[in-house]
């Protein structure tokens, strides 16, 4: 009898010793991600409620820089997180709002209605919401102490969807809102981006058979704010392709974009990487002074 066990206690052990493995490597990798390390040691100065939706207030998570005073004219760094339209939250994006709070711009995260199922919400809900964000933060530019010609959007994944959003999509907006205050952003900073709902792309069928207009690739058009993509050649979550098809659509129109391309790179690949995320924001910092954005050193 204790023979006939031996095999079965050895295969038992070892399969539980590799279901232990995998969840060490997962909960490395979770406790390895420099972004979410610095994420928990942040909070923003203050919440603003940019929007009401029914009996939920949408929020700002701002950053304001050291002597901030609301009589200021900074530069405003507004962050979208990812999540698949799905989930996320604000605290992720946390890094990059501070990171320009320590330059002397205000920084915000946006809070952004998610596609739960029997919600009534879709991507193109999200679109409305981060126009939003950038018209409500337009139109308080006085009292939120920040530059109207000086809005910067940015986002990561489907962050980066409605970040391009807030440029295109004329439209797509909050029924009874003030569209005379605009929602362009002076430049953008999008971060392995949904760029592409096609098919061939992500998010088709959340976006549903109008899929088209909230598909970045498939609406630029001249006049649209100068833009620097970050994409990995490895990304089969938003593959690079559809980077490639925007970024070479803006320059054929004439507008301005840059296409940072990292080699192999995965799906967030610089949330993974100290050095990848400290590299994206040197470049990014170089592009938006490029653009006289950002005063140079």
């Amino acid at each position: 009898m204790e023979s006939q066990m031996k095999p079965v206690t050895r295969t038992l052990c070892a399969l539980l010793a590799l279901a232990f493995t995998g969840l060490a490597a997962d909960k490395k990798e979770k406790t390895s991600d420099p972004v979410a390390q610095l994420a928990a040691k942040l909070e923003p100065t203050r919440l603003v409620t940019y929007k009401k939706v029914g009996e939920r207030e949408l929020k700002l998570h701002v950053f304001e820089p050291a002597g901030f005073k609301p009589s200021d004219k900074r530069g405003c760094f507004i962050t979208i997180h990812g999540g698949g339209w799905t989930g996320g939250e604000p605290k992720r994006m946390y890094p990059f709002a501070a990171h320009f709070q320590k330059l002397g711009w205000v920084g915000i995260s946006v809070e952004y209605r998610l596609v739960k199922a029997g919600s009534g919400v879709t991507p193109f809900e999200c679109v409305k919401d981060g126009r939003s964000a950038v018209r409500y933060v337009r139109a308080h530019a006085k009292e939120l102490g920040i530059d109207p010609q000086r809005i910067v959007t940015s986002g990561g994944s489907a962050g980066g969807h409605v970040a391009a959003a807030t440029a295109m999509f004329d439209g797509v907006d909050e029924a009874g809102e003030d569209t005379k205050v605009s929602s362009v952003p002076n430049a953008m900073v999008l971060l392995f981006p949904v760029i592409d709902t096609s098919t061939e792309g992500y998010g088709n069928a959340k976006c549903g058979k109008d899929w088209e207009k909230i598909s970045p690739a498939h609406q630029v058009k001249p006049g649209l704010p100068p833009t620097i993509t970050f994409h990995g050649t490895g990304d089969t979550t938003t593959p690079f392709k559809g980077a490639k098809l925007f970024h070479e659509a803006m320059l054929k129109v004439g507008n301005r974009s840059e296409l940072v391309v990292n080699a192999g790179g995965r799906h967030g690949y610089l949330m993974f990487d100290r050095a990848l995320y400290d590299e994206t924001m040197e470049k990014t910092e170089k592009f938006l002074r490029e653009l006289g954005l950002l005063a140079t050193k």
